[in-house]
C-alpha cells in the first residue's frame, strides 16, 4: 500500500456506527470505570472503545473531533496498562 485510502471496510472487532454519541461514549467510560479494578478487563474495554470510536469517524461521524476527545479521557482512568 503505498498510501493511506478512505475507510471502505469493515473492522474485524468493530461495526462502524456513525451515530455513535458523546453519550454513548460517557456510558462506556462509565463500565472501564466500573471495571478498573480488573486492569486486562479495563485495557480490553479501552481498546474496544478506541477502535469503536476510530471506525465511527472514518465513515463519517458528525462532531469527529468531540467523539476523539471522550474517548481519550480513557487515560485518566486508574488501571494499569500493558503490552506484549
Amino acid at each position: 500500500m503505498s498510501e493511506i485510502e478512505p475507510y471502505a471496510g469493515s473492522i474485524e472487532q468493530t461495526t462502524p456506527d456513525p451515530t455513535l454519541t458523546a453519550e454513548d461514549i460517557a456510558r462506556r467510560l462509565a463500565e472501564i470505570h466500573a471495571t478498573q479494578g480488573d486492569d486486562e478487563a479495563a485495557h480490553g474495554m479501552t481498546d474496544e472503545l478506541h477502535c469503536a470510536v476510530l471506525a465511527a469517524i472514518a465513515v463519517g461521524a458528525p462532531d469527529a473531533p468531540l467523539l476523539a476527545a471522550a474517548a481519550l479521557c480513557t487515560e485518566t482512568l486508574d488501571f494499569a496498562r500493558w503490552c506484549a
